[in-house]
């Protein structure tokens, strides 16, 4: 799933123009981007990119600071390898 600032409309939008399929939720107060380290302050614009890869006992395994977009399923398939979660 994903997190964004943006509201339901916006995501909506974002969705359909990219073909995203997976949950996209919204964040507009920033506690999730606060409480996981993507955003600094409420007053935040934009979240970091950071992908997080969540384990059986619900835990954060692994966090990556996702520089490349295109490259993140790679990234993360790759973690999962190594983790075997």
């Amino acid at each position: 799933m994903g997190i964004s600032f943006d509201d339901q409309s916006a995501n909506r939008t974002f969705a359909e123009r990219q073909g995203y399929e997976f949950p996209l939720l919204c964040d507009v107060e920033r506690k999730v981007g606060l409480a996981y380290g993507a955003a600094r302050s409420r007053r935040d614009r934009f979240a970091a990119r950071y992908t997080y890869v969540i384990g059986p006992d619900q835990r954060i395994a692994a966090a990556i600071d996702t520089q490349d977009p295109a490259a993140q399923a790679g990234e993360v398939l790759a973690l999962l390898t190594r983790i075997r979660v």
